[in-house]
């Protein structure tokens, strides 16, 4: 399906990319992850209905409704632009889902990523390369302390991943790569992705 037929389906508007640069430098410019892409990655990484996938700068919203039409899991967007939380809260009204049995729910919280409270039931963390290291390894503590107080499995779902994100995992004690995902044959970078890491119980 093209772009446009998903947003047909869904009843959503999640196009459009950010002109220019955020004014901090932790911060990095919207851009959704292309349908195409979420195709290729549900298509070899299943969730479960009773999942809990937080999305760190979700934009508009397009994963958690993608996410949310086709395993019924519940997923929170986290953004900390309030014009892209509106469009997110306006994509909820608008969004059709035609299942009778679904359980998931899905939320948007307006805050910075860092300084989202992790949930007792959170356990799939998706990151587009939406901020600096810097924010990536205070969200990563803030899980892991979650897990202190709440023993659970979870995964780090990353999509084009930056090396500095790569290596930081790489090197931590209680994360290894689970699944590579490659969406390219003819990839013009190592970066055209998805990593899936899991923490070690």
């Amino acid at each position: 399906m093209k772009e446009k037929d998903y947003e047909k389906l869904l009843h959503i508007n999640t196009e459009g990319y950010q002109q220019g640069f955020h004014k901090s430098l932790h911060y990095h410019r919207y851009e959704p992850t292309p349908y195409k892409y979420l195709e290729v990655l549900f298509s070899e990484y299943t969730l479960k209905s009773s999942d809990h996938v937080v999305d760190f700068g979700c934009g508009k919203g397009r994963l958690n409704f993608f996410i949310h039409y086709f395993f019924q899991a519940t997923v929170t967007g986290v953004e900390f632009n309030e014009l892209y939380y509106q469009d997110a809260l306006k994509n909820r009204i608008n969004y059709s889902y035609k299942g009778k049995n679904s359980m998931g729910e899905i939320r948007f919280e307006l805050c910075k990523a860092e300084e989202y409270e992790i949930a007792p039931l959170d356990n799939r963390f998706y990151f587009f390369n939406p901020f600096s290291i810097q924010i990536f390894i205070k969200i990563i503590n803030n899980i892991l302390y979650s897990l202190e107080r709440n023993k659970r499995d979870i995964e780090i779902i990353l999509y084009y991943p930056s090396d500095e994100y790569c290596l930081y995992l790489n090197n931590h004690p209680y994360f290894s790569v689970k699944q590579e995902i490659q969406l390219s044959k003819t990839r013009q970078s190592d970066r055209e992705k998805f990593l899936i890491y899991q923490g070690e119980n």
